[in-house]
């Protein structure tokens, strides 16, 4: 049985010549056990008859609200479904959806719809490109609709680039692998810190890193999707996640961050320390902004306690224990001696000088370690699918410690 079997899809056509790869994508959603009913706009019936979907899904097609034979409940629709795709989702249609415009059967059912909602794109080049539409989308995304990716080669203009829609099997793919990671982690305590940690100099200054948390809380968003109970232990500047369900904890200093890690560890099933935490501290704080003099100025440091390696002497035989590691010379060999000194369970390394990767950007390229001298390589991704790939190794320990 697939993680589709048994679901229930509403699948919206909209007005594209993509519109031929939704009878497709209806076939192979039919193959996986789904139940599926299909909206279509008025547009769309240029490109396909509406015959042809309910010919594949033996279920009426919905085209309008209102027609000669009656009215058509789009709350029942909206309600009925487990899921809505709408593919191809044209730039018009996306607009409607992020304004709101309920002007078609389609826009009003997803104005109704209480089951997660996915866009699958299709458009030309300079449509695609256009802040319009990139606005467009940034507002379905902020609403908690999931946005699939384009495909890139030729278009129905004849220009070249990114535009077409994902292939159908693409599509059922992607719809199979969040229903299957849905609730993976439904009842498991993770603990997650991420951000830098600043030591105060003065009232004034302190010392810092870069780190913006982009890593860490992109982990607690992807976590927390898939039904895990999350508290995130925050450093300063940092990003802040998208769902709400997750319980932040603001910090500054490393000492607030490890109180604070410690008082929820010893209930975390998962701990993942993706901060970067400073290492030293001024060994003492002037009370007063200390003012600039005519000569150097000589700062003592002392070191900050090692978040990892306190959690790790206290680790219970039934928790793990994931850690980052940054490097830049002999990663792999220093990334293992983290991992056996602070008992972790699994350490993700990587390196800022390769590009794209580190603090600030939106991406990452990283390396997974564990004690059996196991290692994953991973190719630069977003910090989200850096996210996605780390929330799979987890829960695979999971399966492995029950």
């Amino acid at each position: 049985m697939t993680s589709l079997q048994g679901k229930r899809i509403l699948l919206g056509v909209s007005g594209s010549i993509a519109a031929y790869k939704s009878a497709v994508l209806l076939r192979l959603l039919m193959k996986a056990g789904c139940e599926v009913r299909v909206i279509m706009t008025p547009s769309a019936r240029d490109f396909v008859s509406p015959l042809t979907f309910s010919t594949l899904s033996r279920q009426p097609v919905a085209t309008d609200v209102h027609n000669d034979e009656g009215w058509t409940n789009h709350v029942e629709w909206g309600l009925w479904a487990d899921a809505m795709i709408i593919a191809p989702a044209t730039a018009h249609t996306l607009a409607r959806c992020a304004l709101g415009l309920a002007s078609d059967m389609l826009t009003a059912t997803y104005l109704s719809a209480r089951c997660p909602v996915f866009f699958a794109p299709a458009m030309d080049l300079d449509m695609w490109h256009h802040p319009a539409t990139k606005s467009n989308i940034s507002k379905l995304q902020s609403y908690g609709n999931f946005i699939l990716d384009v495909g890139e080669g030729e278009l129905a203009s004849g220009l070249i680039g990114p535009g077409r829609l994902a292939e159908p099997e693409e599509i059922r793919d992607y719809l199979a692998d969040f229903f299957r990671i849905q609730q993976d982690f439904l009842g498991v305590r993770v603990l997650i810190n991420a951000g830098p940690t600043y030591e105060a100099l003065d009232p004034v200054r302190y010392i810092g890193n870069h780190s913006t948390g982009k890593m860490g809380v992109a982990i607690a968003d992807e976590i927390a999707k898939r039904g895990g109970d999350v508290t995130l232990v925050l450093g300063p500047e940092s990003v802040l996640p998208e769902n709400d369900r997750i319980h932040v904890q603001h910090v500054t200093s490393a000492d607030e961050m490890l109180e604070k890690c410690q008082d929820a560890f010893a209930e975390a099933q998962v701990t993942i320390l993706a901060a970067a935490v400073a290492d030293y501290k001024p060994a003492s704080i002037s009370g007063e902004k200390i003012k600039k003099g005519d000569g150097p100025m000589n700062l003592q440091l002392v070191r900050t306690p090692d978040i990892a390696e306190t959690l790790g002497q206290q680790k219970k035989p039934n928790q793990i224990l994931v850690g980052f590691a940054l490097e830049t010379t002999k990663l792999h060999e220093n990334a293992k001696d983290k991992m056996n000194r602070k008992q972790l369970d699994m350490i993700v390394l990587n390196n800022p000088k390769e590009a794209g990767a580190g603090f600030g950007h939106d991406t990452n390229k990283v390396s997974f370690l564990f004690p059996n001298n196991k290692a994953q390589e991973f190719e630069l991704k977003t910090k989200k699918q850096v996210a996605f790939d780390i929330a799979e190794a987890i829960h695979k320990l999971l399966k492995d410690n029950a």
